[in-house]
């Protein structure tokens, strides 16, 4: 069976990969939010790869990090503009999480596995060399680099594809496989949203998100990296301000909240003296307005959206829907299959037997750690 499985390699994995995005560690955290910004709504994976000497790549940073980085560095919520002039390295993990690991392309695919398996959260692999390099959006930004990334969704895709070598463990329960964490990220709704920002950052290194759950246990929403993707650096205003229901809601009307949210926000930030993040959340307001305006002109002309909600790569789906979730009874196949059709690389567990109170999480790390001791 692993002779047969194992008999590609990881440059057999990145057919069709298109090259990641770039920005050297110097670059402005500001310029990180205008090439985020322009890739989100071509509809492209909402991260960019870092690059230091030799274009050697030292790691991986989306929106969500950046709206972290406003909410908890030193006088940033004071004073926006400043932080975002300063370099991108400032919001790399300074503990080492979310570690980007260089693969050979001629590497094995059990190498490629023990890799994220051992720690690193994406793997990049080389292309050819030669490739041209583009600029986001027709000019300036961050360019096209000459590797992909490689995922733990990509690795678990492959073993989808090969599912039936593994059926004495496919149809078993994700509890009896022992795949259900109780030890995932959460808080209760009524908790001001500035609580989250640690929790959301072990969700971007983890791969996960942040689990809204009531007193009584059940699981009523998430805040994950994607969905904040979804925004712009102005939700670091709304973490600010709101608690984590009313950030979740603000969230959900992606570029139109409510107005007694948006009201709630302002109000906030006038409480606590945050004029020049007021300043700056008005601004995009009248920004987003102009270009909403020009883009549903255009649509009228054209027949069709210009305006996207960004694709996920591998932080997670790419829409407010509802929490995928499954039971401790699914099987490892059917939660493979519903993370991949919902491109996340988690899936809540409900206890059916308790009320439909959240019992844990499956992440890929641990389903992927079931095929790497099945090729023991």
């Amino acid at each position: 069976m692993a002779v047969s499985l194992l008999a590609n390699d990881v440059s057999d994995l990145c057919i069709g990969k298109p090259a990641v995005r770039s920005l050297p560690l110097s670059a402005a955290a500001g310029d990180l939010t205008a090439a985020l910004r322009r890739v989100a709504r071509s509809g492209a994976a909402v991260c960019v790869a870092v690059t230091g000497p030799a274009r050697a790549v030292v790691g991986r940073v989306g929106l969500a990090d950046v709206v972290c980085f406003l909410c908890d560095a030193p006088d940033a919520l004071a004073g926006p503009a400043a932080a975002l002039a300063k370099p991108v390295s400032a919001l790399l993990p300074k503990d080492g999480a979310g570690e980007v690991r260089r693969v050979d392309p001629r590497a094995s695919v059990l190498e490629a596995l023990d890799a994220v398996l051992s720690g690193a959260q994406v793997l990049a692999v080389p292309l050819r060399a030669g490739g041209r390099k583009k600029q986001l959006g027709g000019g300036g930004g961050a360019a096209a680099c000459d590797f992909c990334w490689l995922t733990q969704e990509d690795l678990v895709r492959y073993f989808l594809n090969s599912i039936g070598l593994f059926y004495h463990v496919a149809a078993r329960s994700v509890s009896s496989l022992g795949l259900v964490r109780a030890d995932f990220l959460s808080l209760r709704p009524h908790e001001a949203a500035l609580s989250a920002v640690p929790l959301i950052r072990r969700a971007v290194t983890t791969e996960t998100a942040v689990a809204v759950v009531t007193e009584e246990g059940h699981l009523v929403g998430e805040i994950s990296p994607a969905l904040l993707a979804a925004c712009d650096e102005t939700a670091a205003a709304a973490i600010a301000t709101l608690s984590v229901a009313d950030l979740m809601a603000y969230i959900d009307y992606f570029g139109s909240p409510p107005e007694h949210i948006v009201r709630a926000i302002k109000a906030g930030l006038k409480d606590k003296g945050l004029d020049a993040m007021l300043e700056l959340m008005e601004d995009e307001t009248l920004s987003s307005f102009s270009l909403s305006s020009a883009s549903s002109s255009s649509d009228e002309e054209t027949g069709r959206a210009q305006l996207r909600r960004p694709s996920s790569g591998s932080y997670g789906r790419r829409s407010a829907e509802e929490p995928v979730v499954c039971s401790t009874a699914s099987s490892l196949v059917a939660v493979m299959v519903q993370a991949l059709a919902h491109r996340v690389s988690y899936v809540w567990v409900l206890d059916e037997d308790d009320d439909c109170r959240l019992a844990g999480i499956v992440t890929f790390a641990d389903v992927l750690r079931v095929f790497r001791e099945q090729l023991q």
